[in-house]
């Protein structure tokens, strides 16, 4: 049986941050899971969700995984149904020389 781990998630996530190809993975994901975090807290399911403003349930779930690139003004009707804003913020990144 091996050990149990006495790390953290914070820990763990520490080290995580650390690896670029993570960092990038992690904004990738981030609007979707932010959407499946507000729709959760709503109580509502993928398909209630989509049905407010006249998609399908799949396009729903593609945006929450992260396999589609939602245009602004989906995001817009999105937010628009779960009470919420966009935030959108442009960050300078690593400089090649």
């Amino acid at each position: 049986m091996s050990p149990v781990s006495k790390a953290t998630f914070k820990d763990w996530q520490a080290e995580q941050l650390k690896d670029p190809a993570f960092v990038a993975a992690d904004r990738e994901l981030e609007p979707g899971y932010q959407i499946t975090r507000l729709r959760i807290l709503r109580g509502m399911t993928q398909a209630q969700l989509a049905e407010m403003f006249g998609t399908c349930q799949p396009s729903i779930a593609r945006l929450e995984n992260g396999s589609s690139a939602p245009s602004i003004s989906f995001l817009r009707r999105i937010a628009d149904a779960l009470d919420a804003k966009i935030e959108i913020r442009i960050a300078q990144g690593h400089i090649s020389r």
